[in-house]
């Protein structure tokens, strides 16, 4: 039988280009806020990893607290939808990569396996509670044709299906927002491009004209309050879980 084929959503090329561009000497928060939280976590647990897997930190802030940590990342050939080395791990942490994997149950099932029996994982990413204000801009600009400006993003519910469906044991699933105040549209995109998280799908929708830019502008400035700034926020989706133990 043959395999099903899966839905090309997010283009691998422009996927590994905005990530080559990103700066996270220039802005990192979004990523920062991830690995804050991770930290946070294993400290909370009492945990430090002997054989850590660290995916998508592209500040090295991780390696840094745990010096053993083994770091990884698309842009350097890492392949998320792809399978990697059996039960090599004692801890996996993903941060900010999973939301534009076209294969996401795949992937989650690979880093399950790379997992020693009972080693945890933790992946966090922009879920789909994020860039509320933002949508509302780019709808304001396309007017009646609307286009595909903003990935479709996973959210808690869907979150807790897929790491029932992957396989993992004691699976937890969370949430929480980071909100950031913007000056003018420009720096708001801008710092989406420094971060790599602007439009990776495969149909990204025709550029924006002048008209359908001065309209953004405009939705932007309606939006904003007393000082000119726009309050943006972010919600970040946390999956975690362990590799079952074998049972005897």
């Amino acid at each position: 039988m043959a395999t099903p084929q899966v839905p090309q959503i997010f283009s691998p090329h422009r996927r590994h280009l905005a990530r080559r561009r990103a700066d996270p000497g220039e802005v990192s928060y979004v990523l920062d806020d991830m690995v804050d939280d991770v930290v946070e976590r294993l400290g909370f647990i009492r945990f430090e990893p002997a054989r850590p897997l660290i995916v998508g930190d592209r500040t090295g802030r991780f390696a840094a607290t745990y010096p053993g940590a083994e770091a990884a990342d698309p842009t350097d050939g890492f392949a998320d939808e792809q399978p990697f080395a059996e039960g090599a791990y004692d801890f996996i942490a993903c941060l900010g990569t999973l939301d534009t994997v076209n294969d996401l149950p795949g992937a989650l099932v690979h880093l399950r396996n790379a997992l020693e029996p009972g080693a945890l994982m933790i992946a966090s990413f922009v879920g789909g509670g994020s860039l509320r204000q933002l949508r509302d801009i780019m709808a304001a600009a396309d007017g009646e044709r609307t286009a595909p400006r903003i990935h479709p993003q996973v959210d808690v519910r869907a979150g807790a299906e897929l790491l029932q469906r992957t396989g993992f044991a004691d699976p937890v699933v969370d949430s929480h927002p980071l909100s950031v105040r913007y000056s003018s549209l420009a720096r708001l995109v801008g710092d989406l491009r420094a971060q790599g998280l602007s439009n990776v799908l495969v149909d990204r929708g025709p550029p924006l004209g002048k008209a359908a830019l001065k309209r953004a502008r405009d939705r932007f400035d309606e939006l904003s309050d007393s000082e000119g700034k726009l309050l943006e926020s972010f919600e970040i989706i946390t999956l975690s879980g362990r590799r079952p133990k074998p049972r005897f």
